[in-house]
């Protein structure tokens, strides 16, 4: 009866999984004995009678048994056999039907956490905001560069980084901040990061203690808000206007820890901080001694007007910490970031960032480390600014029949993407629902919104998007957002 059960449950495993014979006869056997069709003690065939049952060799079929013996499923005895362990816990054959649904056994901050945000949507499409074209990017370059660093044997790029990060990467991180970007700054105030995310957790974390209050802009990039809502901190919502995020004296009775802003291109709206807002969030962070974390996520890609200063570099007070990525430029998967602190933090972050991330992947930092050195990365940041800057204007021009008195676009200056402004009662979500119907992912304003309720838009990107798809799907997108500007007018 064992050698049938075994035969039916080994011709019962995906194909596809490949398994060797040995592990799937391991598998087949110890279901058995956790499914109490093997009692405890029960003595097993001989191996040699499972060899005949089962039409496998013997090297199998003791490989297998030996695994199972090893990790206390099995006993042997000698002269007797091999016996199931009494001391194996056992299991119903049907798991209980679950009473609830999953996500009611989480706790509160995971049933938060656990509500996706356009989860649907990241999927790569023409116009979903926030991707990147990495299409373009030279794999073989950047493998040969790889396979170079994986060839020489430096154990110390094997192991954990205690020191923040490769530093030939760290010291051109600093050197390309101090020339493009104003950020006065030196190789040990750089830390690599393995994205966006976990530099807003580490800040989070160190910088913060649970309960105390972000300020984050309305509306929000949402991963800023998951990060910190799994570090425990309170956000508290503070509106954006044209320039930015803009605290009333009523946000006075929520004293800061954190200030999280995106001033150089705000997330998602595409408002640019102005000089005078810029002071304003320096006066306030030291007024309630608090934290700025300066994300500066897309200020490689400006295509109109002067570059714009960052709000590090106007810092005088040590009260900014700056956030950059390389996903934007290279390609997401890279998962490599920066974060830039004072110099008073930097030993405690540097120790920190050991101890909760272990951090590694050092072979890929150096090879990255000479992509930059050798103009790689330069001629990456080029190209792509002129792509964009064509698909950018491509855009613009398809969505000009849908402009006028009741829409509008701000944040075309730079990024990947902008945001048509619609009419306040304008639905937005379902607006964007119907454009996804016709394979065109967008997404609703109103959606990134934490508290106010008076935004409704499109964020539109047009960075993954290549030109002939703006070519041929713009014009259908203008179209759609036309024809419901037509209807609410009517109505």
């Amino acid at each position: 009866m064992l050698s049938e059960f075994l035969l039916s449950e080994l011709s019962r495993l995906n194909p596809q999984d490949r398994l060797p014979l040995h592990r799937q006869l391991y598998e087949a056997l110890r279901r058995a004995i956790l499914e109490n069709k093997l009692s405890p003690e029960e003595r097993l065939p001989s191996s040699r009678d499972l060899v005949q049952d089962l039409g496998l060799s013997r090297n199998t079929v003791v490989a297998a048994l030996n695994q199972l013996t090893v990790e206390g499923y099995l006993v042997s005895r000698v002269g007797s056999g091999t016996f199931v362990s009494a001391k194996v816990p056992q299991r119903q054959r049907r798991p209980l039907r679950q009473t609830s649904h999953p996500a009611q056994q989480l706790s509160h901050r995971g049933q938060a956490l656990g509500k996706h945000f356009c989860a649907s949507e990241l999927e790569i499409q023409p116009f979903t905001p926030g991707i990147a074209d990495f299409s373009a990017f030279p794999v073989a370059l950047w493998q040969r560069l790889q396979n170079k660093h994986w060839r020489m044997t430096y154990p110390d790029m094997l192991d954990y980084s205690s020191s923040g990060g490769y530093a030939p990467l760290r010291r051109a991180v600093a050197d390309y901040l101090h020339m493009f970007r104003s950020v006065a700054l030196d190789l040990d105030q750089v830390i690599i990061t393995s994205g966006t995310q976990e530099s807003l957790e580490l800040c989070a974390q160190l910088l913060a203690d649970q309960g105390d209050t972000v300020w984050l802009e309305d509306p929000a990039y949402w991963g800023a808000g998951k990060a910190f809502m799994a570090t425990g901190l309170k956000i508290h919502p503070v509106p954006v206007d044209e320039e930015g995020i803009a605290p009333q004296a009523s946000d006075r009775h929520a004293p800061p820890r954190l200030i999280y802003v995106t001033p150089s291109h705000q997330y998602p709206t595409g408002a640019v901080m102005s000089l005078e807002r810029r002071h304003q969030i320096l006066s306030l962070a030291k007024q309630h001694q608090a934290w700025v974390l300066e994300d500066d996520y897309d200020s490689e890609f400006r295509f109109s007007g002067p570059p714009i200063a960052s709000l590090a570099g106007l810092d005088t007070q040590g009260r900014v910490l700056y956030l950059g990525s390389f996903s934007k430029v290279l390609y997401p998967g890279l998962k490599l970031a920066y974060v830039v602190v004072p110099k008073g933090l930097a030993a405690a972050f540097k120790a920190a960032h050991y101890d909760l991330n272990r951090p590694g992947q050092m072979p890929v930092q150096a090879a990255l480390a000479e992509f930059i050195d050798m103009g790689h990365f330069a001629a990456c940041l080029r190209k792509a600014r002129q792509s964009y800057a064509q698909r950018r204007h491509c855009l613009l021009e398809a969505l000009q029949p849908c402009l006028g008195t009741h829409a509008r676009i701000t944040g075309a200056e730079q990024g990947l993407h902008l945001c048509v402004r619609l009419p306040d009662h304008l639905d937005d979500q379902a607006l964007a629902r119907q454009l996804g119907k016709l394979g065109l992912v967008v997404r609703p304003l109103s959606a990134y919104c934490l508290k106010r309720r008076d935004l409704r838009g499109l964020v539109i990107g047009y960075g993954y998007a290549p030109l002939a798809q703006i070519q041929r799907f713009g014009p259908v997108l203008a179209q759609v957002v036309q024809q419901a500007l037509a209807h609410r007018v009517a109505a």
